[in-house]
Order: structure tokens, then sequence, then C-alpha cells
């Protein structure tokens, strides 16, 4: 699994899991446990995770959607 997001706005995050499923790329959501634990300083990043193969085609969709990796 390739990390293709990672954020903690959870409005962005339900959008861009959505319109990968859309697409038909599965996507697990890790740290979502602990970013609910550690309360609403909002320090702890959730990270959309994807198939290895499935990588270059997912970070393309989300750059389309209008996706910027942090620098």
């Amino acid at each position: 699994m390739r990390e293709v997001l990672r954020s903690n706005d959870a409005v962005q995050l339900s959008f861009f899991v959505a319109l990968l499923k859309n697409q038909g790329i599965p996507t697990v959501v890790l740290d979502s446990h602990t970013s609910v634990l550690e309360g609403s300083a909002s320090a702890i990043l959730q990270r959309v995770m994807v198939a290895d193969d499935q990588q270059a085609q997912a970070r393309r969709i989300l750059r389309e959607a209008g996706w910027t990796a942090p620098s």
C-alpha cells in the first residue's frame, strides 16, 4: 500500500476517498482513530492509502480534482 493523501480535514478526506472509490480505486484510511482520540488540535493527520499498482492513477485523479500535496 502507498500513501497518496495526508490531511486532517474530514470533509476533504471524505471527498477524495469517495472520488477515488468512484474511479474504482479502493482506499484504506489510516490513523482515523488516533486522530479522533487526539482531540481538536488536529495534529495527527489521517493517511489515505491505495494499492501499489494504483498509486500513479490515484495521484493523477487527485491532482485533476485540485489536490496539491504540501511541500
